[in-house]
């Protein structure tokens, strides 16, 4: 471990910032679009930062090379090669067929396959293995969702004097779902190993609390001023609810800018129909896209009056398109959209218009500008930071947000979104039709309040009320003597404490 350096932070998550692709020429590197890049990116542009993460992609001489130039991502890269057996174990396996169903609520969906978690903690090793070579004592690292909930308990193990901090930004899954993992206690163990834990909202702190109280034995909830920390079989945390947001000032400028405008109106002028409904989501089954087509069908049915007159322009990203039911769920997609096109669409209007490709940050500020009614229906969200990004897009304070209730967005912005069930097939048709038919002097003060709620809480504030909260070593063992009750404890929080 590096003794000389100064106070950095030192980003670890699943992956690198980047894309790795083989191209005609060569390897070729770009900027990822995915929600923690985003979100970090900001952040970074200021900070002395390192960035430790997986490169998605085979090792080879020449990418290890190319990813230790400094210019490729927002900070300098640490590379972690992973091979075909640990990419279909830990990442295929343990991540995408255990952790991210169940912890989604669709435990169905899961395989529990024991050498899917002995991978898992091999691969954590790996980690710890590349934050040992990086960091320094006085460093903060920041530990970033749930492929790396145990490399605390590696990095413990090696004793490294390390300020440890882990931000899970799934949702984390009440008690009588998230027991059903073979390893609950270890993971629950190795989660109380960071310094601090946060979680994306009250709901998931108040789920991992109560997992604790299920699974561990001597779990005491208790408060030092203005920190609430978990203790459980001699080990303790600070555990809070983050909300995870944007940078509200770039999107807003970046929406005023002509080449924006420009686009947002070749958009409009392009697509039929009065009003534009957009959808803009990651390719995963926890998305809600194929429920949210059947709303919209069910939309066009009973309200006839509205064919020709509205437009769905739906956006999938794509993601994870080597994992096999996600192959399987972009072909229900497409299908659900050819049927209802089939069904309603004429000559001169295509009901949906479909499309599956990354979009390039002023692409995506320019659809969020031309859309009329923002459609943002996860099945179960951690956050979903589109639902913001569409408000902080909105300078001219237009558009309709509807929103799922299960998305962990909803909290804040509820009080300016229409909030559904995305279950609900005739609930969200229901506020389509509020949403078509909302006055613009509705959508201006729904539009203000939301917005005003962005601009307080930004990605700056969120980082910094999340690293406030790391809470020094001296102040450990008060905890044990400010224990309060579990329902005494939430009962604050309910009432804004």
């Amino acid at each position: 471990m590096n003794v000389n350096r100064g106070r950095r932070t030192i980003i670890v998550s699943n992956r690198l910032p980047v894309t790795v692709a083989q191209t005609d020429a060569g390897l070729s590197v770009q900027p990822s679009c995915g929600g923690l890049v985003s979100a970090l990116r900001p952040i970074l542009r200021n900070s002395d930062s390192y960035w430790i993460g997986w490169t998605g992609s085979d090792d080879t001489p020449e990418m290890a090379n190319l990813l230790r130039d400094d210019s490729l991502g927002p900070c300098p890269l640490v590379p972690i090669f992973l091979t075909a057996a640990e990419k279909a174990c830990f990442y295929h396996g343990c991540s995408n067929e255990i952790i991210w169903p169940l912890f989604h609520d669709l435990q169905s969906l899961c395989n529990f396959d024991p050498m899917y978690w002995e991978v898992y903690c091999d691969v954590t090793e790996k980690f710890a293995d590349a934050v040992e070579q990086t960091a320094s004592r006085d460093d903060f690292v920041w530990v970033h969702d749930y492929h790396l909930m145990m490399l605390a308990d590696a990095l413990r193990a090696r004793d490294l004097p390390l300020k440890l901090a882990y931000f899970h930004h799934i949702p984390f899954p009440p008690p009588d779902i998230f027991e059903k993992l073979p390893w609950r206690r270890e993971i629950l163990r190795g989660l109380l190993q960071f310094h601090i834990v946060g979680f994306q909202t009250l709901r998931d702190r108040r789920n991992f609390i109560a997992s604790l109280r299920r699974c561990l034995s001597d779990v005491h909830v208790s408060r030092v001023g203005d920190r609430l920390m978990v203790r459980a079989e001699n080990l303790c945390a600070t555990v809070g609810a983050f909300p995870i947001s944007i940078d509200f000032e770039a999107f807003s400028e970046q929406a005023m800018e002509p080449e924006v405008t420009e686009k947002a109106a070749e958009i409009q002028s392009n697509i039929k129909g009065e009003q534009i409904i957009l959808g803009v989501d990651r390719l995963d089954y926890t998305k809600g896209i194929p429920e949210r087509l059947k709303a919209f069908r069910n939309f066009l049915q009973e309200y006839p009056e509205l064919q020709g007159r509205v437009t769905l322009l739906q956006v999938v990203v794509p993601s994870r398109e080597d994992i096999a039911s996600y192959r399987e769920l972009k072909l229900t997609i497409e299908r659900a959209v050819s049927a209802i096109n089939g069904e309603f669409g004429t000559p001169g209007w295509s009901p949906v218009v479909y499309l599956h490709r990354c979009l390039s940050q002023l692409e995506l500020v320019a659809f969020y500008q031309a859309a009329d009614i923002a459609l943002v229906t996860p099945l179960k969200d951690g956050m979903n930071l589109v639902a913001k990004e569409f408000c902080a897009s909105r300078v001219d304070e237009g558009g309709v947000l509807v929103l799922s209730e299960f998305a962990g967005a909803a909290p804040e912005l509820k009080c300016g979104a229409l909030l559904v069930n995305p279950y609900d097939t005739e609930g969200v048709t229901a506020a389509l039709y509020r949403a078509f038919r909302m006055s613009g002097r509705e959508q201006r003060v729904r539009m203000q309040r939301m917005r005003h709620v962005l601009q307080r809480h930004d990605v700056f504030r969120w980082c910094s009320s999340f690293r406030e909260q790391a809470v020094p070593e001296r102040l450990v063992a008060k905890a044990v003597a400010a224990v309060v009750s579990f329902p005494q404890l939430e009962a604050q929080a309910a009432a804004g404490d």
